[in-house]
Protein backbone atom coordinates (compact mmCIF):
# COMPACT_ATOMS: atom_id res chain seq x y z
CA UNK A 1 0.00 0.00 0.00
CA UNK A 2 0.99 3.36 -0.43
CA UNK A 3 0.41 6.83 1.32
CA UNK A 4 -2.43 7.45 0.68
CA UNK A 5 -5.69 5.30 1.89
CA UNK A 6 -8.97 7.07 -0.04
CA UNK A 7 -8.71 7.72 -3.64
CA UNK A 8 -11.78 9.19 -5.97
CA UNK A 9 -12.16 8.83 -9.61
CA UNK A 10 -14.73 11.49 -11.30
CA UNK A 11 -16.54 9.77 -14.19
CA UNK A 12 -20.13 12.04 -13.69
CA UNK A 13 -19.36 13.39 -17.49
CA UNK A 14 -22.01 13.47 -20.40
CA UNK A 15 -18.80 12.55 -22.35
CA UNK A 16 -21.07 14.40 -25.53
CA UNK A 17 -17.54 14.60 -28.18
CA UNK A 18 -18.09 10.84 -27.86
CA UNK A 19 -21.00 10.51 -29.08
CA UNK A 20 -22.77 8.38 -30.61
CA UNK A 21 -20.58 5.39 -28.22
CA UNK A 22 -22.10 7.66 -25.20
CA UNK A 23 -25.71 7.60 -26.75
CA UNK A 24 -25.79 4.28 -25.13
CA UNK A 25 -23.51 4.30 -21.96
CA UNK A 26 -21.43 6.17 -19.85
CA UNK A 27 -18.04 7.69 -21.47
CA UNK A 28 -15.99 6.05 -18.35
CA UNK A 29 -17.66 2.54 -20.07
CA UNK A 30 -15.98 3.41 -23.23
CA UNK A 31 -13.98 -0.01 -24.83
CA UNK A 32 -10.20 -0.45 -23.24
CA UNK A 33 -8.06 -3.03 -22.98
CA UNK A 34 -10.69 -5.99 -23.32
CA UNK A 35 -12.47 -3.97 -20.99
CA UNK A 36 -13.59 -0.31 -19.97
CA UNK A 37 -11.46 3.04 -19.30
CA UNK A 38 -12.93 2.93 -15.83
CA UNK A 39 -12.71 -0.50 -15.31
CA UNK A 40 -8.61 -0.55 -16.18
CA UNK A 41 -8.31 2.75 -13.74
CA UNK A 42 -9.98 0.70 -11.15
CA UNK A 43 -7.60 -2.28 -11.06
CA UNK A 44 -4.78 0.07 -10.98
CA UNK A 45 -5.87 2.14 -7.80
CA UNK A 46 -7.53 -0.55 -5.94
CA UNK A 47 -3.87 -2.70 -6.17
CA UNK A 48 -2.53 0.34 -4.11
CA UNK A 49 -5.32 2.47 -2.48
CA UNK A 50 -7.51 0.77 0.28
CA UNK A 51 -10.59 3.02 -0.36
CA UNK A 52 -11.66 3.93 -3.83
CA UNK A 53 -14.63 6.31 -4.66
CA UNK A 54 -16.02 7.35 -7.85
CA UNK A 55 -19.07 9.89 -8.87
CA UNK A 56 -21.49 9.28 -11.29
CA UNK A 57 -23.96 11.06 -12.93
CA UNK A 58 -24.64 10.39 -16.59
CA UNK A 59 -26.29 7.51 -17.17
CA UNK A 60 -25.49 6.46 -13.47
CA UNK A 61 -27.34 3.30 -12.46
CA UNK A 62 -25.51 1.61 -15.39
CA UNK A 63 -22.24 3.01 -13.95
CA UNK A 64 -22.77 2.41 -10.55
CA UNK A 65 -23.09 -1.54 -11.21
CA UNK A 66 -20.37 -1.26 -13.36
CA UNK A 67 -17.49 0.14 -11.07
CA UNK A 68 -19.57 -2.48 -7.82
CA UNK A 69 -19.20 -5.43 -10.06
CA UNK A 70 -15.18 -3.30 -9.93
CA UNK A 71 -14.93 -3.38 -6.25
CA UNK A 72 -15.08 0.04 -5.52
CA UNK A 73 -15.98 1.59 -2.07
CA UNK A 74 -18.68 3.34 -2.46
CA UNK A 75 -20.52 5.37 -5.56
CA UNK A 76 -21.50 9.29 -4.83
CA UNK A 77 -23.96 10.71 -7.24
CA UNK A 78 -23.12 13.93 -8.22
CA UNK A 79 -25.68 13.88 -10.86
CA UNK A 80 -26.44 17.82 -12.28
CA UNK A 81 -24.04 18.88 -10.26
CA UNK A 82 -20.43 20.59 -10.41
CA UNK A 83 -17.13 18.81 -10.23
CA UNK A 84 -16.09 19.86 -7.51
CA UNK A 85 -19.98 19.64 -5.64
CA UNK A 86 -18.75 16.51 -3.81
CA UNK A 87 -15.85 18.03 -1.55
CA UNK A 88 -18.54 20.35 -0.19
CA UNK A 89 -21.33 17.27 -0.06
CA UNK A 90 -20.52 14.13 0.54
CA UNK A 91 -18.81 12.67 3.59
CA UNK A 92 -15.66 12.88 1.82
CA UNK A 93 -15.90 16.42 2.93
CA UNK A 94 -15.24 15.22 6.50
CA UNK A 95 -12.07 13.50 5.42
CA UNK A 96 -8.99 14.70 7.17
CA UNK A 97 -6.33 13.21 5.11
CA UNK A 98 -4.93 13.23 1.75
CA UNK A 99 -6.85 11.85 -1.05
CA UNK A 100 -5.91 11.12 -4.57
CA UNK A 101 -8.01 12.36 -7.18
CA UNK A 102 -8.44 11.15 -10.74
CA UNK A 103 -10.50 11.42 -13.84
CA UNK A 104 -12.20 8.83 -15.30
CA UNK A 105 -10.91 9.55 -19.12
CA UNK A 106 -7.03 9.94 -17.95
CA UNK A 107 -4.79 6.80 -18.69
CA UNK A 108 -2.13 7.37 -16.76
CA UNK A 109 1.08 5.34 -14.36
CA UNK A 110 1.99 7.15 -11.38
CA UNK A 111 4.34 6.96 -8.64
CA UNK A 112 1.96 7.16 -5.60
CA UNK A 113 4.83 6.98 -3.44
CA UNK A 114 6.91 10.00 -4.69
CA UNK A 115 3.63 12.15 -5.14
CA UNK A 116 2.54 11.29 -1.85
CA UNK A 117 6.23 12.26 -0.56
CA UNK A 118 6.06 15.50 -2.60
CA UNK A 119 2.94 16.17 -0.90
CA UNK A 120 3.89 15.80 2.63
CA UNK A 121 6.78 17.70 2.01
CA UNK A 122 4.99 20.77 1.12
CA UNK A 123 3.50 20.36 4.42
CA UNK A 124 0.06 18.88 3.39
CA UNK A 125 -1.64 21.73 2.04
CA UNK A 126 -5.12 22.00 1.09
CA UNK A 127 -5.04 20.70 -2.46
CA UNK A 128 -1.77 19.80 -4.76
CA UNK A 129 -1.98 19.43 -8.72
CA UNK A 130 0.14 17.00 -10.90
CA UNK A 131 1.34 18.97 -13.89
CA UNK A 132 2.07 17.19 -16.80
CA UNK A 133 3.88 19.26 -20.44
CA UNK A 134 1.49 20.72 -22.39
CA UNK A 135 0.05 18.63 -25.49
CA UNK A 136 -0.32 20.05 -28.60
CA UNK A 137 -4.03 20.55 -29.45
CA UNK A 138 -5.16 19.40 -26.13
CA UNK A 139 -6.54 22.27 -24.10
CA UNK A 140 -5.76 23.14 -20.18
CA UNK A 141 -5.04 25.33 -17.13
CA UNK A 142 -1.07 26.16 -17.74
CA UNK A 143 0.07 26.74 -14.09
CA UNK A 144 2.47 29.24 -12.85
CA UNK A 145 4.53 28.82 -9.76
CA UNK A 146 7.04 29.66 -7.26
CA UNK A 147 8.78 26.83 -5.38
CA UNK A 148 5.88 25.03 -5.66
CA UNK A 149 3.40 27.72 -4.60
CA UNK A 150 0.51 28.09 -7.19
CA UNK A 151 0.37 31.54 -8.17
CA UNK A 152 -1.47 31.71 -11.25
CA UNK A 153 -3.84 29.12 -13.65
CA UNK A 154 -4.34 30.46 -17.57
CA UNK A 155 -6.03 28.88 -19.44
CA UNK A 156 -5.06 31.33 -22.46
CA UNK A 157 -1.56 32.06 -21.63
CA UNK A 158 1.10 29.27 -22.16
CA UNK A 159 3.68 27.78 -19.61
CA UNK A 160 5.62 24.71 -19.79
CA UNK A 161 3.22 22.75 -18.06
CA UNK A 162 -0.99 22.31 -17.17
CA UNK A 163 -3.00 20.66 -15.09
CA UNK A 164 -3.14 16.75 -16.52
CA UNK A 165 -6.32 16.26 -13.78
CA UNK A 166 -4.63 14.25 -11.15
CA UNK A 167 -4.76 16.43 -7.77
CA UNK A 168 -3.85 15.27 -4.55
CA UNK A 169 -6.66 17.21 -1.44
CA UNK A 170 -7.71 17.28 2.05
CA UNK A 171 -11.52 17.79 1.98
CA UNK A 172 -11.91 18.77 5.20
CA UNK A 173 -9.36 20.96 4.99
CA UNK A 174 -10.63 22.70 2.02
CA UNK A 175 -13.78 23.01 3.68
CA UNK A 176 -12.48 24.94 7.03
CA UNK A 177 -10.29 27.64 4.40
CA UNK A 178 -12.76 28.22 1.44
CA UNK A 179 -16.51 28.91 0.26
CA UNK A 180 -18.00 26.13 -1.05
CA UNK A 181 -18.33 26.54 -4.67
CA UNK A 182 -19.60 23.88 -7.72
CA UNK A 183 -15.99 23.78 -10.28
CA UNK A 184 -12.52 23.26 -9.18
CA UNK A 185 -11.65 26.22 -11.20
CA UNK A 186 -13.29 28.12 -8.55
CA UNK A 187 -11.85 26.21 -5.63
CA UNK A 188 -8.10 26.31 -6.84
CA UNK A 189 -8.68 30.26 -7.38
CA UNK A 190 -9.76 30.11 -3.73
CA UNK A 191 -6.78 28.60 -2.70
CA UNK A 192 -4.22 30.52 -4.94
CA UNK A 193 -5.23 33.77 -3.00
CA UNK A 194 -4.53 32.33 0.14
CA UNK A 195 -1.57 30.35 -0.90
CA UNK A 196 -2.72 26.40 -0.18
CA UNK A 197 -2.42 25.01 -3.78
CA UNK A 198 0.75 23.72 -4.87
CA UNK A 199 1.83 21.99 -7.61
CA UNK A 200 4.43 19.37 -7.26
CA UNK A 201 7.73 18.45 -9.55
CA UNK A 202 6.81 14.67 -10.12
CA UNK A 203 4.63 14.16 -13.36
CA UNK A 204 2.54 11.08 -14.73
CA UNK A 205 5.13 8.35 -16.17
CA UNK A 206 2.37 7.79 -19.03
CA UNK A 207 -0.34 10.21 -19.35
CA UNK A 208 -3.00 9.90 -22.26
CA UNK A 209 -6.28 11.51 -22.19
CA UNK A 210 -9.66 10.40 -24.03
CA UNK A 211 -12.49 12.39 -25.30
CA UNK A 212 -12.64 11.91 -28.58
CA UNK A 213 -13.54 8.68 -30.54
CA UNK A 214 -10.48 9.32 -32.31
CA UNK A 215 -8.29 9.26 -29.16
CA UNK A 216 -10.08 6.12 -28.00
CA UNK A 217 -8.83 4.17 -30.71
CA UNK A 218 -5.35 5.92 -30.74
CA UNK A 219 -5.71 4.69 -26.66
CA UNK A 220 -6.26 1.02 -27.94
CA UNK A 221 -3.66 0.98 -30.79
CA UNK A 222 -1.04 2.05 -28.01
CA UNK A 223 -1.70 -0.31 -25.85
CA UNK A 224 -1.40 -3.52 -28.26
CA UNK A 225 1.77 -2.11 -29.26
CA UNK A 226 3.39 -2.37 -25.47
Amino acid sequence: MTSFNHAIIMAAGRGTRMMPLTTDIPKPMAPYNGSTLIANSITKVKNHIPHLHITVGYKKAMLAKHVIEEGVASVFNTEGQGNSWWIFNTLLKNLDEPLLVLTCDNIIELDLDLIAKEYNAFGGPACMVVPVKPVEGLHGDFIFHNKGVVSELNRNKPSDIYCSGIQVLNPKKINSLIQEVDDFYDVWKQLIAIQQLYCCNTYPEKWFTVDTMDQLHEANKINKEE
